[in-house]
């Protein structure tokens, strides 16, 4: 008996993180993709155009990719349990603060930056880090996992704000995130992410631990790692990533209004792509530690791409409802892949840090993607330019990640990533 016992497998507390990180996840990428219910509602209470709206937003996307090395940083230094505390006092002040806030100026600093600042250090690479140092032989299942909070964002935060909105206003809306945020987070943050990671990791009970994987170029500074073709690489990927997600997220229910689908319809659909996208990341997860990291991310990409250019001349419900199930079936991954990818080559000691970078670019992509939204149509009166651009962005990204990263995430043929002279 005590034998068997012993051999028994036990629950791994890694997996309680990673559904703590997911949770996360869920609301702060969720709101952050959440920009479209409040767009015109926004606008129009605050007399807002289409085009300042959209900058104040733009600005917010840089802010939030700016925050994240900062709270990577600060995470080696302090802790993750420190950060993301920090991060949910911000959320709340902010979201105070923007309910007062009645001039551009105001709105920009409470929404645009603080809110922005709150929602990095909360969001996925403050727990990225842990999780990758919880996780060796599943750290690709573990990162996909966890990127179905931002997938389940999208489904669940999406329609539930926009009917709030439609019921009671922004204002409700905004407060009651704040206030389900700060009852959920606290007790993740106190009580269940922890820094401290098992020698073992995720081996299960009573097997031999073999050869533990070795960073390729672990060994660079971080300045070192910036300048190698995978990093380069995988920031590109990202640019397009953040380009393409965000410009769907703040302008996605617009674009779809003026299209003639209404409210309820356009939420609907945005938010079957991630309730769909729920189901392919549980897929692409258990294919992610199994085959080259490479093809699932230029597949994602691909399809990704096409789908944009499907959900712009959609003209049905049925139209749009497959256009959602389609891109939703890829819409997950990219960013999990891209993490796993920099952990495999730099290691868990640069992937704090080196992921907060990449995210950079993810939010200058969702800076401008969210503006040229905005001032496009008030310039032309259509959506093609920026759908259009998302959608040929994210197939190139296909195409170079095929050719420029190596065959599989954790090897490095000699030349692809040599610090550039």
């Amino acid at each position: 008996m005590d034998s068997v016992s012993r051999d028994a497998p036990r629950w791994y507390f890694g997996w309680n993180i990673v559904a703590a990180g997911a949770l996360l996840t869920l609301l702060t990428v969720g709101m952050r993709m959440s920009i479209g219910p409040f767009f015109l509602p926004l606008a129009q209470d605050l007399g807002f155009s289409r085009s300042l709206l959209a900058s104040i937003v733009a600005v917010g996307m840089l802010v939030y990719g700016l925050a994240m090395p900062v709270a990577a940083a600060l995470i080696q230094r302090r802790g993750t349990p420190f950060v993301l505390l920090s991060g949910i006092a911000m959320v709340v002040v902010a979201t105070i603060w923007t309910l007062f806030a009645r001039d551009a100026v105001s709105f920009l600093l409470a929404f645009g930056v603080l809110l922005s600042v709150g929602l990095a250090f909360t969001g996925p690479v403050a727990v990225t880090p842990v999780i990758s140092a919880w996780f060796e032989q599943r750290r690709g299942m573990a990162l996909l996992f966890l990127s179905t909070g931002s997938m389940a964002g999208m489904a669940v935060m999406t329609p539930a704000l926009s009917l709030l909105i439609h019921h009671f206003g922004w204002q409700v809306a905004l407060a009651s995130f704040a206030v389900a945020f700060t009852l959920l987070a606290v007790p993740m943050a106190v009580f269940v992410v922890r820094d401290d990671a098992p020698e073992h990791k995720d081996l299960p009970a009573g097997a031999a631990r073999g050869p533990a994987r070795v960073a390729p170029l672990g060994h660079l500074s971080v300045a070192a790692a910036m300048r190698t073709q995978v990093f380069m690489v995988v920031s590109l990927g990202l640019f397009t990533c953040g380009f393409s997600m965000n410009l769907l997220g703040t302008h996605g229910m617009p674009m779809l209004m003026d299209h003639g689908f209404d409210a309820g319809t356009s939420s609907l659909g945005i938010g079957l792509i991630g309730a769909v996208a729920i189901g392919g990341t549980m897929i692409l997860g258990r294919l992610a530690d199994r085959m080259a990291r490479k093809h699932l991310l230029a597949a994602i990409y691909l399809v990704r791409g096409l789908g944009f250019f499907a959900l712009i001349v959609v003209g049905t419900h049925f139209e749009l409802y497959a256009a959602g199930v389609v891109g939703g079936l890829v819409w997950a991954g990219s960013i999990a892949l891209s993490s796993a990818i920099l952990a495999d080559v730099y290691g868990v000691r640069l992937v704090g840090v080196l992921y907060g970078w990449s995210y950079v670019g993810h939010q200058v992509g969702g800076m401008i993607s969210s503006w040229l939204g905005g001032w496009g149509f008030d310039r032309w009166g259509t959506h093609w330019p920026a759908f259009g651009t998302a959608g040929a962005l994210l197939l190139a990204a296909s195409g170079v990640v095929m050719l420029m990263l190596p065959g599989r995430g954790k090897q490095v043929p000699p030349g692809v990533a040599v610090p550039a002279q």
